[in-house]
């Protein structure tokens, strides 16, 4: 299987997980996640779901054992809404890249502010 159809699939799940999350799983610890990103293996028998959640480490934490308890679920209900090949095994990981980016957007206004002038 090729890339083209590796990056289709990784779309149509992250698609449809996002839609899932916000319409029909009641789980109050993903009430605030946000699916980020998603990449399959080649025969697209595992998919690493990347999401973020705005809290600290203890609401990160819930937030994953909230996936990882709906996963039964979210695995059935992508399987019956995909046309995929395999109904991929789904693999949650946090994703810091937005405390990164909110850590250095602070550096960067507090530069501004100590300078008086934009940063280049």
């Amino acid at each position: 299987m090729g890339a083209r159809y590796q990056r289709r699939a990784a779309d149509l799940i992250q698609k449809h997980l996002s839609e899932l999350l916000g319409t029909r799983v009641n789980d109050p610890r993903l009430h605030m996640v946000t699916i980020t990103g998603v990449q399959v293996n080649v025969d697209t028998t595992v998919a690493h779901i990347y999401f973020s959640v705005m809290g600290d480490e203890s609401v990160q934490a819930d937030a994953l054992d909230g996936l990882r308890s709906a996963t039964g679920f979210l695995r059935r209900e992508l399987g019956q809404r995909l046309r995929l090949r395999n109904t991929p095994e789904l693999r949650f990981h946090y994703d810091p890249s937005f405390e990164r980016g909110e850590h250095i957007s602070g550096l960067l206004d507090r530069l501004k502010d100590d300078s008086g002038t934009e940063p280049e």
